[in-house]
């Protein structure tokens, strides 16, 4: 079973995001969908309502270091 992950956890789900959607660019990604696919992570187990515009930003940073990383 996969650890379970919070909004705090931004680094991570940015991890999972990349590993989930390595062809996105996370700049393209709404807020509203960014929320939908982090409740969708397997191991999310916070409330989905707790999500805010910071912890969005966080997570989208987060993933667009991966991102980046991932580009070479």
């Amino acid at each position: 079973m996969a650890r379970e992950i919070h909004w705090t956890d931004a680094e991570e789900i940015g991890i999972q995001l990349q590993e989930k959607f390595p062809d996105v660019d996370p700049w393209t990604v709404r807020f509203t969908d960014l929320h939908a696919r982090v409740v969708e992570l397997e191991g999310f187990a916070d409330d989905p309502l707790k999500s805010n515009e910071s912890r969005l930003e966080a997570i989208q940073m987060a993933w667009h270091e991966e991102w980046v990383d991932a580009q070479g």
